[in-house]
């Protein structure tokens, strides 16, 4: 009897583990699924947001303060009803927000005559990088959480020196903040991408909300120094 259990415990530890296995790859699948989605909303606000001009006479002060309230309680109502559709809904609200505020930038970028090809320079280029960390962490076997408290760190000091470079309007600190948030939340996208792999979140809204943020600033990020840098005026 003893003998016969012991025998039937890999097949049942095994199934346990390929049951896992279907979970988390359902959870990554339904992530990418919805984080493609979201791209919608954001492109729609960014484009109302150009065509209607709606922060360009706003300064940088308040158009931070709106950003900073806008995407924390819509994040908020997101995580409070990520297990349900209104989730989904919120998430999508969320994206078309990120959109709007998006659209400053973008509207900068297109005032040059090269502002096309940057826009879709810094495309290409957020996308290259996602896939180039999103297929490492299929391959990383070690724990990454204790990187993930480093980069939160990191987002941090930031996300300090980016509010006061408003009032400073430093080039040098500009620089510095946008390179650091190009390195930071690409690796954040690796992170992200592993903690699914590794079954440390299971609920793909909270999945979807991560990456979108990992996305979102390497893109912003991209083009602010792709426009820096590589702008055609006359």
């Amino acid at each position: 009897m003893n003998n016969q259990g012991l025998q039937n415990q890999p097949s049942s530890f095994g199934g346990y583990g390929g049951s896992l296995a279907v979970d988390r790859q359902r959870v990554l699948r339904n992530t990418y699924l919805l984080l493609a989605l979201s791209l919608i909303p954001t492109v729609l606000g960014a484009w109302l947001g150009v065509q209607t001009h709606l922060f360009e006479g706003m300064r940088h002060g308040l158009s931070s303060l709106v950003f900073f309230a806008g995407a924390i309680g819509l994040m908020f109502l997101v995580e409070k009803n990520k297990n349900s559709g209104w989730g989904v809904a919120f998430l999508l609200g969320f994206t078309f927000f990120m959109g709007l505020m998006l659209s400053r930038l973008v509207g900068a970028v297109l005032q040059v005559n090269n502002g096309p090809q940057l826009i879709m320079t810094a495309f290409g280029g957020t996308a290259a990088i996602f896939l180039a960390m999103a297929s490492l962490a299929t391959v990383v076997k070690r724990d990454l959480s204790g990187l993930s408290k480093f980069l939160f760190v990191g987002a941090i000091i930031l996300m300090v020196a980016g509010i006061a470079n408003i009032f400073m309007q430093s080039s040098a600190l500009q620089l510095v903040v946008l390179v650091g948030v190009l390195g930071v939340f690409s690796a954040f996208m690796l992170v992200d991408v592993k903690r699914i792999l590794d079954g440390g979140e299971t609920n793909y809204i909270s999945a979807t909300l991560g990456l979108y943020l990992d996305i979102y600033n390497v893109f912003q990020a991209l083009l602010s120094l792709l426009g820096i840098f590589g702008s055609d005026r006359d």
